[in-house]
């Protein structure tokens, strides 16, 4: 069922990908959820005019994804996958 998962992320078994597909899950609606109500805790953040504190909320939201991935990662026991795919995705980002 996970075939091409497994290939393509170098994984052994179907339980390792529902781990990490598990990991992604929770770690997007983490991001989205928790960001917003960090963001309104400053005062300053909260009174600003929609478009910049949307403009804020999206930049934080991928910012809190990326420390929010390894946490969960390490949490789930594929703290060495989610670093190695960090490390491909910022370095695919750079070039």
């Amino acid at each position: 069922m996970f075939e091409k998962l497994k290939k393509r992320w170098n994984v052994t078994s179907n339980f390792q990908v529902t781990k990490i597909l598990v990991v992604f899950a929770l770690t997007g609606s983490s991001s989205a959820k928790v960001t917003g109500p960090l963001l309104k805790l400053s005062p300053v953040l909260a009174g600003l005019e929609p478009i910049y504190f949307n403009t804020i909320y999206v930049i934080a939201t991928l910012v809190l994804y990326q420390f929010l991935l390894l946490l969960f990662g390490w949490l789930f026991g594929e703290k060495e996958f989610f670093i190695l795919f960090l490390k491909k995705f910022f370095r695919r980002r750079s070039s």
